[in-house]
């Protein structure tokens, strides 16, 4: 088991706290807060109460996200914008979900969001949305709605890369882009519209609706 009890999280949201593996500074251990799935399941509409409980957990929808199809048959190309997922470790905190940790000269690799905050939209991470847009299109990866807080700016090689942190899944109601490519190229389209409205909408002063 991975003692977490001298450690502090470096982020955390409303679902999950995230730490840097101790023994491994290149993991990102995800634990779900204490409680949180069977909070969600009972406080859920009528028509979720009877789900499983494991799909209240970002955990464990994590791992089936993995799964998904793109990810098999993009082997090639898939984790140049996906951090790579491990499985699961045992902690002192409870279960957690082990991902890529990504680093900039050793330091924890920002996020989008405070990129675009303090750069603002500059030409290096324009050509990087580029890239990663281009990348969402070809590989149809599903996701949920992109958010740049669930990306970080990977400095490689005097270039910006975006990788995918969080969020991966598909937020259909019907399962329609998970089995046809036909759906699925409308569903990222879909996302990847809303993605730079979400972004607009953050260096306008998030006055309004994004979506």
């Amino acid at each position: 088991m991975i003692d977490l009890s001298n450690s502090m999280p470096f982020a955390k949201g409303g679902n999950r706290a995230c730490y840097q593996h101790p023994n491994n500074k290149n993991i990102c251990l995800k634990v779900t807060h204490a409680g949180l799935p069977e909070k969600l399941k009972k406080t859920a509409p009528w028509y979720k109460k009877y789900r499983a409980l494991d799909s209240f957990d970002d955990n464990k929808r994590e791992e089936l996200a993995y799964s998904q199809r793109a990810v098999s048959e993009h082997k090639l190309i898939i984790w140049d914008h996906l951090v790579k997922w491990y499985g699961f470790e045992e902690t002192s905190m409870g279960l957690a979900s082990a991902t890529e940790m990504v680093l900039n000269d050793g330091v924890i690799a920002e996020t989008l969001e405070s990129y675009l905050f303090t750069n603002g939209k500059d030409e290096k991470i324009t050509v990087a949305l580029e890239e990663f847009e281009n990348w969402l299109k070809k590989t149809l990866i599903l996701t949920k709605n992109i958010i740049p807080h669930n990306i970080v700016v990977k400095k490689t090689e005097g270039k910006l890369q975006l990788k995918i942190i969080d969020g991966l899944g598909c937020s259909s109601f019907l399962p329609l882009p998970k089995i046809s490519n036909f759906f699925a190229k409308r569903y990222v389209s879909r996302r990847v519209e809303l993605m730079h409205s979400r972004i607009d909408w953050d260096l306008s002063g998030r006055k309004g609706s994004w979506k």
